[in-house]
């Protein structure tokens, strides 16, 4: 998959990708409120891609539990981030826990996942950007940005991997530690949503 690598990062102010959906489906809160609704989905699509990547496993297709189990750790980034900051506000705060979704057929929980990070990507996100931006809450905003960019790229890796499921390759995926970015191959040098360099990322 060819990277394109732009002459500065994106952001809400640069990019023309973050509108949101129409009819949306996402109830916005406050900020903070946000915050915690978006940590609780992570929680539950990372348990979910993880119970993907056992059932990938068991029928046969490594890569694409390699591809569920980098996904997975993404949404554990997406987390972190967005936690620290209702932790800032609310000390007491604790993380949520999620029961994983039973996996189907591979190609269907490719599927399922690609659909959960459209929806975050083109519905949730943009929604808690703007309330983030009305607010005036700069951090909020770059982290739901990040969050946001990751994941339309988790939604294409997903399709590639359902479109090609019969013809798996033995590229490995590569995990950015700073936002969740998913790379498939070698083919990078820096994150192209938050500028850290390959030899930073993670490989699946």
């Amino acid at each position: 998959m060819p990277m394109i690598v732009r002459e500065e990062l994106p952001s809400v102010h640069n990019s023309n990708n973050f509108s949101i959906a129409v009819d949306s489906q996402t109830v916005v809160g406050t900020t903070l409120e946000n915050l915690k609704a978006a940590v609780a989905g992570e929680t539950g699509a990372s348990a979910k891609y993880t119970a993907f990547a056992e059932a990938a496993d068991a029928a046969g297709f490594g890569q694409i539990a390699r591809l569920f189990r980098a996904t997975a750790d993404a949404e554990q980034i997406h987390i972190r981030l967005e936690s620290s900051l209702v932790k800032a506000a609310e000390p007491d705060y604790e993380r949520p826990t999620a029961e994983a979704k039973t996996p189907v057929s591979t190609d269907l929980n490719l599927i399922d996942a690609a659909l959960g990070e459209m929806y975050e990507t083109s519905d949730m996100y943009p929604a808690f950007i703007q309330k983030a931006l009305e607010e005036g809450d700069d951090k909020a905003v770059a982290v739901f940005t990040r969050a946001k960019l990751a994941e339309s790229v988790h939604a294409e890796v997903y399709l590639e991997a359902y479109n090609n499921l019969d013809a798996a390759d033995d590229d490995a995926y590569y995990l950015c530690p700073g936002c969740g970015y998913i790379h498939k191959g070698e083919n990078f040098t820096v994150c192209p949503i938050c500028g850290a360099p390959k030899s930073a990322f993670k490989a699946y």
